[in-house]
């Protein structure tokens, strides 16, 4: 609780964090908004492929023109200013940065990002939690042995429902389920960047501000988001994912201890110490009562009778039988929350959440039939969604991670509603993202027939 103060610290001893941002979109946005009157960090530079786009994020959120004027990365550390530039790779090796901030949202680019960075001695916040999902367990190892820190991103709802069940159980609680709400009905996963929009309801004048991707928002629609937060968040705090997966249970901040809970209890899980997404919506489509929408949220079980009682004495919100209790935060504020994970990894050698194991996977599914000679176009497009499956299980299938999905060339047709595996795809196995996806397999699927052998 005295990040701020060590950052004063640090600034006065040695001057602000340095960092390097990669990817101008919204989320970025929201950090530079935050960063341009920031005393303790330096944003060094700014890469993205579209450097007008870039230049207008940092207009658009208060910079002046001459803070981001620097010519190049070597007088921006010089100077204290910030360089745009329309490629990473000068970032990710210059010795000026302390921290790698990779917001691309693309799992291929940013795997490569991520382990140039690892490998040149950076702290790297993974705001790409779609790259994260697919190969975030092998580089947290990597970055592991490498003395530095790879981190979830503060603000991102992952990094926010891993620091409630951090809570849950430093306290002594037992770890029931953890997520998030959203805005979801099963028609949903079949969305199209065709239809997003009306399922928003979005303005002209809001998309007009160029902060809105069409093919992202829909991943946030068709549950591929919610399937890849979820997976991170497993893979971060060691809950299991039901069989099932996800269940987009419809409930209010009132009913979380009531029914995200097993079905045993009187709840809706099929098992506990599980990740669960709860919908805005009933099925109807009707809003549900004070809906948890933007937020995140945690139940957990009293493990004595006294702990019972205090609930009851203090007011915790429980299930009928007064074990089961819940705390929420009813949102997140994404990118204006960064600047903790960045002062965490730099000042206390510490991520804001990172995978210790590889328990969740977001396997590709098939949004309508698909044809043999299809080329698949991934996250948030027209042929496939992401669902949540216990890592096992997509091991098992040989299921293909949705973040190799975009480019992919069918080889034999895959019904609707069906899991595509790495039998039905034809794939660049040259590339980078896909070797390092090839050597986790490798390595967890060891691990989990070691664990199963000794269980």
């Amino acid at each position: 609780m005295n990040l701020y103060s060590l950052m004063q610290q640090r600034t006065a001893e040695s001057g602000p964090i340095r960092v390097g941002v990669i990817g101008a979109g919204k989320f970025a946005s929201m950090f530079l908004t935050q960063a341009v009157g920031s005393a303790g960090i330096h944003v060094v530079g700014v890469a993205d492929i579209d450097v007008a786009k870039a230049k207008a994020a940092l207009a658009r959120t208060g910079w002046p023109a001459e803070r981001y004027a620097a010519a190049s990365l070597d007088e921006a550390a010089r100077t204290g200013g910030t360089a745009v530039i329309d490629s990473a790779d000068a970032l990710l090796v210059h010795p000026a940065v302390e921290v790698i901030l990779e917001i691309t949202g693309n799992p291929i680019v940013g795997t490569y990002h991520a382990v140039t960075a690892i490998d040149n001695g950076k702290h790297v916040v993974m705001v790409n939690v779609e790259a994260d999902c697919m190969v975030g367990p092998l580089l947290q190892r990597r970055a592991q042995q490498a003395g530095v820190v790879y981190s979830m991103a503060y603000g991102d709802q992952p990094a926010l429902i891993s620091e409630l069940v951090d809570w849950c159980r430093t306290v002594g609680f037992d770890v029931v389920a953890a997520g998030k709400g959203t805005k979801y009905l099963p028609e949903y996963n079949y969305s199209t960047p065709d239809t997003v929009w009306n399922y928003y309801g979005f303005t002209d004048e809001q998309l007009a501000s160029g902060d809105y991707n069409p093919k992202m928002f829909n991943s946030f629609l068709d549950g591929t988001k919610s399937a890849i937060e979820m997976a991170a968040v497993a893979n971060g705090t060691g809950l299991i994912p039901q069989d099932e997966g996800l269940n987009f249970t419809p409930a209010g901040v009132d009913d979380l201890s009531s029914l995200i809970i097993p079905a045993a209890n009187g709840g809706t899980l099929s098992r506990k110490g599980t990740v669960e997404i709860v919908s805005s919506l009933n099925r109807d489509g009707s809003d549900v009562f004070r809906d948890l929408r933007w937020g995140v949220y945690v139940t957990f079980e009293a493990v004595t009778d006294y702990a019972v009682q205090c609930f009851a004495e203090y007011g915790v919100k429980t299930d009928p039988s007064g074990r089961f209790g819940e705390l929420y935060r009813p949102y997140h504020m994404i990118g204006l929350e960064l600047p903790v994970s960045i002062a965490s990894a730099v000042l206390r050698g510490e991520p804001t959440g990172a995978p210790t194991g590889f328990r969740g996977d977001v396997v590709t599914t098939a949004k309508k039939d698909l044809r043999a000679g299809e080329t698949l176009d991934g996250e948030g497009g027209y042929t496939v969604f992401g669902k949540l499956a216990p890592a096992a299980t997509s091991l098992e299938r040989r299921a293909l991670p949705l973040g190799l999905a975009h480019g992919a060339k069918l080889i034999r047709d895959v019904p609707k509603d069906q899991t595509v595996s790495w039998d039905d795809v034809e794939l660049d196995e040259t590339q980078f993202a896909t070797r390092i996806r090839r050597e986790l397999e490798a390595e967890f699927r060891a691990e989990h027939a070691e664990a199963a052998m000794v269980g």
